[in-house]
């Protein structure tokens, strides 16, 4: 396990009661009363810290190396049922955005998402999670199959933007994105989107259209990241942790703002710290919301998701 600057009061304790149930273990001395007030102290210190996090420590457990990745939750919640589905049938298979069906319980869904590397060769491999235009033309693609079989569609957020390298402007990039954010408005089926870590810019936006758009605890989900912002504003990053202030960026910022609408709330210690309960929380979220989905008309579903698209940002004085 790796630890942000922040974590570390919780890793000196971790690495105690560690050593504490060592001992224990190797000699005949009872330290049973010991462990438990260092495993009480552990709890109160978690709490405490992960009560009173800023925004940019949010940003920082977004991207923290531990967190779990859209394809550790799509393993985690379908088990074996997930089938994986490649390319845009124009250019090629795009590594950062995946996509392909599963299922939760008895129900299939049509899952897409924004995929990390876990090191230095499958971060390359994956783009950093940063998808060209035949990634969202890829996802928009399994949309459309979502809807010709009826069947609702997932999507998992988590991507510091889409490519800006030349090639991806020279295929499209913009006209993909928009494309991708116009037809998920009109989709005549249940989207149900999850942030699950970074949702930096139009890189989120190109599969961020849902009828529901439920945000993890610790995630961000901003115009631009606050180390570009400061780098605009102020000509250097240092000033990211103000950038990240102001940018209301938090999953609380994004609910009082009514650009989402829920925050699905994080085990103690955040998602990296128990990631089968995260799992098991997500996965519960998401069959919850298409119970609700489900009982509208596809015309309604439209109506109601455009709606609440044209509702944002309207300003009554």
């Amino acid at each position: 396990m790796e630890y942000l600057d922040f974590e570390l009061p919780i890793k000196e304790l971790e690495e105690q009661l560690e050593k504490c149930q060592i001992i224990g273990e190797e000699s005949d001395v009872d330290v049973t009363e010991t462990c438990k007030q260092i495993e009480k102290k552990l709890d109160e210190t978690r709490k405490e810290i992960f009560k009173n996090l800023s925004p940019w420590q949010r940003v920082q457990l977004s991207r923290h190396p531990n967190r779990p990745y859209t394809m550790d939750y799509i393993k985690a919640i379908c088990g074996d049922t997930f089938l994986e589905l490649h390319g845009d049938r124009t250019v090629k298979d795009d590594k950062a955005m995946i996509g392909g069906l599963g299922k939760i319980g008895n129900q299939s869904y049509m899952f897409i998402g924004q995929q990390k590397g876990y090191n230095t060769k499958t971060r390359q491999y994956r783009n950093f999670g940063m998808a060209n235009p035949e990634g969202y033309r890829k996802a928009l693609r399994l949309m459309k199959s979502a809807e010709k079989f009826g069947l609702p569609v997932v999507s998992f957020i988590d991507t510091p933007g889409a490519y800006p390298g030349i090639e991806a402007e020279e295929r499209g990039q913009g006209e993909a994105i928009a494309r991708n954010i116009l037809e998920m408005t009109r989709l005549k089926v249940p989207i149900i989107v999850v942030i699950i870590g970074e949702g930096a810019s139009g890189g989120a936006l190109g599969i961020g259209v849902g009828d529901r758009v439920l945000m993890l605890e610790n995630t961000w989900y901003s115009v631009i990241s606050p180390e570009s912002c400061s780098s605009i504003l102020w000509r250097s990053w240092e000033y990211k942790e103000q950038a990240a202030a102001a940018l209301k960026l938090t999953a609380a910022d994004m609910k009082r703002l009514k650009l989402i609408d829920e925050i699905v709330k994080e085990p103690a210690g955040g998602a990296h710290s128990n990631r089968e309960k995260t799992f098991e929380i997500v996965s519960n979220k998401i069959a919850k919301q298409y119970q609700e989905l489900k009982k509208l008309s596809p015309k309604a579903l439209v109506d109601s998701r455009m709606d609440k698209y044209s509702s944002m940002g309207v300003f009554k004085g």
